[in-house]
């Protein structure tokens, strides 16, 4: 069965979908605030850090492959949809700056002493399967534009600049532990700027700048569980790899 196609413009009206996905994400980031708080509060957080890596190489490898397939959307929606030839191209340019920091992911785990196949074989947390999975449900079922909410929450949530520092000091863990970390810092805080101004230049009906919502919440709501579950199973989780160090219950 083919997905659907959808209109861009409800009665010739356009919405600015940034301008939206913005107001609403800024009433949920109390919620989102609290649940990274508890993620890398000093206590546990050696624990933590390395069962975050293992969820976070579960949604990260997942990147590119959601951008090809709505890339591929767009192609077939065609010159009827006005918003599937920006969106391509968006999404293009985005493939191109996101490909490989998977690895990056791999190289963290290697240097906490871990062995980076497992994070290929092991079934991922079914949490990173909610967050993940609806993307793809909404690409082939809906409008490839939905999967801009998701990438807008992922990149608005960026790791503040000192955490990767923070994370060394607390943990005694190396430096090559922390690359996703502090390179994601320093590269996403632009690249959700760049989305959102995209979003207000889409011309976007009213009901697919609803759908981006809908996604972008969906994404937070998805995120702040798989946090949970990372602040969970590290509890129960067997001592990092590597060296112990003494000074994360600070």
């Amino acid at each position: 069965m083919r997905a659907p196609t959808y209109p861009t413009t409800d009665a010739g009206t356009a919405v600015l979908a940034g301008q939206a996905l913005r107001a609403r994400l800024a009433l949920t980031a109390p919620a989102l605030g609290a649940s990274t708080a508890r993620l890398w509060r000093a206590p546990g957080l050696r624990e933590r850090y390395a069962v975050y890596v293992r969820a976070m190489h579960g949604v990260i490898r997942a990147s590119v492959p959601l951008m090809e397939r709505a890339a591929a959307r767009c192609a077939e929606l065609g010159p009827r949809d006005r918003t599937a030839a920006p969106l391509a191209s968006y999404l293009r340019e985005h493939i191109n700056e996101e490909r490989g920091h998977d690895s990056w992911l791999l190289a963290d785990f290697a240097a906490l002493g871990g062995d980076p196949q497992t994070l290929l074989t092991t079934l991922p947390q079914p949490a990173v399967a909610r967050l993940v999975g609806a993307q793809q449900y909404w690409i082939e079922y809906h409008h490839p534009v939905m999967l801009l909410g998701y990438i807008a929450v992922l990149e608005a949530g960026a790791p503040a600049p000192w955490l990767a520092d923070r994370i060394v000091s607390v943990t005694g863990l190396p430096e090559a532990a922390v690359t996703t970390v502090r390179e994601h810092a320093g590269l996403d805080t632009g690249h959700a700027a760049e989305l959102f101004a995209l979003l207000d230049r889409l011309p976007l009906s009213s009901s697919l700048s609803s759908a981006v919502t809908v996604s972008g919440l969906h994404t937070l709501d998805a995120l702040i569980e798989l946090f949970g579950c990372v602040d969970r199973d590290a509890r129960t989780a067997p001592r990092p790899y590597g060296p112990t160090a003494g000074t994360d219950t600070s």
